[in-house]
């Protein structure tokens, strides 16, 4: 089983695959992406659009794993604007026939830690530890993105093992 995850972002958008039998999951690839910030907002979104559809293709996941929005009553505009770059990577996903599965923070960070309020610096020794990784995951964005992959792909293992 092979899962893409992403941590969408109209900027900077990190994604990591995970695949693995059994009880352990390893790290196919990991990075991310970047729409050009001096395009217009149309274009930058069509650039996400193609890069994420490049990624669907290379690596042909079973599914893609991303965020569920949060809006901070604080910061509505916030979660408007990532939602439209997390869109383009449904519709890439949608378009290649790959299943979509979103997850809650609190549940990526349960999962991984037990605790759905782990700080930033939990989730990533809990993403290292998991994978196995010499270091702590980074940037942010590829941390976050290897955090959603890991959550979907134990949770479809789990759902696996009780069929």
């Amino acid at each position: 089983m092979k899962v893409l995850g992403v941590d969408p972002g109209l900027r900077v958008s990190g994604y990591a695959v995970v695949a693995g039998e059994g009880n352990q999951a390893q790290v196919l690839d990991a990075g991310t992406i970047t729409a050009d910030a001096a395009l217009p907002f149309a274009r930058r979104l069509e650039q996400i659009y193609r890069d994420a559809e490049a990624l669907l293709a290379e690596h042909g996941p079973d599914c893609l794993a991303v965020e569920e929005l949060y809006a901070h009553y604080k910061h509505p505009r916030t979660a408007i604007l990532m939602g439209h770059a997390r869109g383009m990577f449904l519709l890439a996903a949608a378009r290649q026939g790959v299943a979509v599965q979103g997850f809650a923070a609190t549940r990526i960070k349960k999962s991984l830690t037990g605790s759905g309020r782990a700080s930033k610096q939990q989730m990533q020794q809990a993403v290292q530890s998991q994978l196995g990784l010499n270091r702590l995951p980074s940037p942010a964005d590829v941390a976050d993105a290897l955090a959603v992959a890991v959550c979907c792909w134990g949770e479809r293992v789990r759902e696996r093992r009780r069929r």
